[in-house]
Formats: C-alpha cells, sequence, structure tokens
C-alpha cells in the first residue's frame, strides 16, 4: 500500500491494517503495540517504540515529557488506540507530540473499532 505523495505513512497504515485484520478489535492496546512491532519489523518499517518526546519553550526544555507509542522511518510520530472510536482529545494528544518537537507528520491508528481508524496530521 503506497502512495507516491507519502509511501511512508502509507506503509505504516499498510501494517497496521495488517495487525487488524489478523488480531480484530477487543484487546489492549499493548497488544496492539506489541503486534505492530512485530509487523513493522516484517515488514522493513524502521520505527523506534515508547520514544520519550521533550518539550520546549523559549529554549528551555520543561520538565514535562511526552512518550510516543512509535516514532517511524524517523520522522513519523505514531500514536495507538484502543477504543471505540477516536474523539478530539485523542487528535489534540497527537498534534500537540507535532508541535512540541517540531515534528512534519503524525498518524494516529485505532483498533478498537470493528475496521483500523487512521488520521494523517501534517504540522
Amino acid at each position: 500500500m503506497e502512495h507516491p505523495h507519502d509511501p511512508q505513512t502509507y506503509a505504516i497504515i499498510g501494517a497496521a491494517m495488517a495487525v487488524h485484520a489478523e488480531l480484530g478489535a477487543g484487546f489492549l492496546e499493548s497488544v496492539y503495540q506489541d503486534a505492530l512491532a512485530i509487523e513493522l519489523g516484517l515488514r522493513g518499517i524502521p520505527f523506534q517504540r515508547e520514544v520519550r518526546l521533550e518539550v520546549h519553550y523559549k529554549g528551555h526544555v520543561l520538565p514535562s515529557t511526552f512518550r510516543v507509542d512509535y516514532i517511524c522511518c524517523g520522522e513519523v510520530l505514531v500514536e495507538l488506540k484502543a477504543q471505540k472510536t477516536l474523539a478530539g482529545p485523542d487528535e489534540a494528544q497527537l498534534i500537540n507530540y507535532l508541535k512540541a518537537t517540531g515534528t512534519q507528520r503524525g498518524l494516529l491508528l485505532n483498533f478498537g473499532s470493528p475496521s483500523l481508524q487512521s488520521r494523517r496530521f501534517v504540522n
């Protein structure tokens, strides 16, 4: 599943779709995190898991930090959910991660619905 304008995010979504097709809905988020790590590895998609993100303010690093589920391809933040549907606070969480890090792209993936929900964000 490659897209000419953003092959990285489409490859990540493809891996998530494979996980959802295999496991379906109903598991805890941690199960999907474990399965997605395997699927990303099988597909050769580079990733870091549970990455601590610093927040900067006027040249200072704040003591408050975030933890994103994945950074894929060195530049795509990926946040997983396992709930019936995505809501505004879920989107705000990823948008804040993008702002805090200056990262350009992010994916919000929800495994808790009957079919995978994905939202792509560009900062």
